[in-house]
């Protein structure tokens, strides 16, 4: 919200981005994210998560593929070879184990380079290197609003998710 001059008094949401206070002091927006607790246990941080690896939802994958008409999948849920290794089809869709993206985003970009189109889905961690790295050269990238529920899960994802695509020059 803004006061009587104009300048932002408190910090808040405005639909994907934050308005922050320069004098802010750690509001619910801008505050750390703590363990949560529940009878005595940590459950976790906001936004962490406990898996490795997260199905794609069919209907997300669909759509996409109807879009990009992809060939291939370096890192399908039970590989029968190393997708960091072997080389990638002219259009691929890759969910990546989430403890090793930095070597996925640096394989897909340098697939990207021979030509090829390469659409991640990954979580939308803008604080990390890979990210930077990567990422920010990519030539679209989509923030998923809300969050996906993965493998036909109750509950959606403990973290936000974002398609980071490569489009063939």
């Amino acid at each position: 919200m803004k006061d009587k001059k104009g300048v932002i008094a408190e910090c808040e949401p405005t639909n994907y981005l934050f308005s922050h206070s320069r004098s802010c002091k750690g509001c619910n927006y801008c505050k750390p994210m703590k363990p949560t607790e529940e009878k005595g246990k940590k459950i976790g941080v906001m936004f962490s998560s406990q898996r490795d690896n997260w199905k794609t939802p069919q209907g997300f994958y669909k759509a996409l593929d109807s879009e990009f008409n992809f060939d291939h999948d370096p890192c399908p849920s039970k590989p029968k070879e190393d997708g960091l290794i072997s080389s990638w089809g002219g259009c691929s869709f890759v969910n990546p184990p989430y403890s090793d993206i930095s070597n996925w985003m640096k394989k897909g970009f340098e697939e990207w380079k021979k030509g090829k189109t390469i659409v991640f889905l990954i979580p939308s961690r803008t604080d990390t290197r890979w990210w930077h790295e990567y990422c920010m050269k990519a030539t679209e990238i989509r923030f998923i609003k809300g969050r996906l529920k993965f493998d036909d899960q109750k509950n959606s994802a403990p973290f936000p998710s974002a398609l980071v695509i490569f489009k063939s020059l």
